[in-house]
């Protein structure tokens, strides 16, 4: 159960131990949009959704804030241009910044890289919340299936990713190219969706159902 703590502290301060579902949280959102910065030898993180996805938005803003894990000023919607100079309308909060978290920014940011890697210890890290945040994220209905749509991870990444899923829940997909570079899809097919269902519905937001044909 989250446990609600309102005290604001400083960086080097928040040493933990951290609550279990907020890491589920941190892991399964850096699979999907979440982005990473080191600031001062302190690591925290940035959330980001389209306006369509606010109920979702909202639902990481309030568990994060109830938990101490960033300001409970409700994220405000932004606006920017998209491709051919139309509006885009987005809601984006971060986090506070955790001395204590950097060992989460050197796992995905592993072998020196500047873009995010998939840490070698996932297997261990995805928990059936991390897995829902990661469909919510970047998960899309496809058919009678799943897609998940992989942006910027290497191939040997996203191969990994498809292990995990039959190492850990004996959730069988494939991996598809997208045309693009370094763009990969990771489908589960309609066979898998019972079990996949039983993983995730207990934490999926109203607003994310669709994606399981709930």
């Amino acid at each position: 159960m989250l446990v609600e703590i309102r005290e604001k502290k400083r960086a080097l301060k928040r040493i933990g131990p951290h609550n279990l579902d907020i890491l589920s949280i941190i892991y399964g959102t850096l699979l999907g949009h979440t982005q990473l910065e080191k600031r001062n030898n302190n690591v925290r993180f940035f959330f980001q959704q389209e306006n369509i996805n606010v109920e979702y938005l909202h639902w990481l803003w309030k568990t994060l804030a109830q938990n101490g894990y960033c300001s409970l000023d409700k994220p405000r919607l932004r606006k920017k241009l998209g491709p051919g100079g139309r509006p885009r309308f987005y809601y984006r909060f971060h986090s506070y910044t955790f001395s204590s978290l950097n060992y989460i920014y050197e796992e995905f940011t592993k072998k020196g890289s500047i873009i995010k890697r998939v840490p070698d210890n996932i297997e261990q890290n995805l928990t059936p919340l991390a897995l829902t945040c990661w469909i919510m994220d970047d998960g899309d209905r496809c058919g009678q299936g799943l897609k998940l749509s992989i942006r910027g991870f290497p191939m040997e990444d996203v191969e990994l990713l498809v292990q995990v899923l039959k190492n850990k829940w004996d959730l069988k997909s494939n991996l598809n190219k997208t045309g693009k570079t370094n763009q990969w899809i990771i489908y589960i097919p309609k066979s898998e969706m019972n079990k996949l269902r039983q993983l995730v519905s207990p934490f999926l937001v109203n607003s994310m159902k669709y994606k399981l044909q709930i």
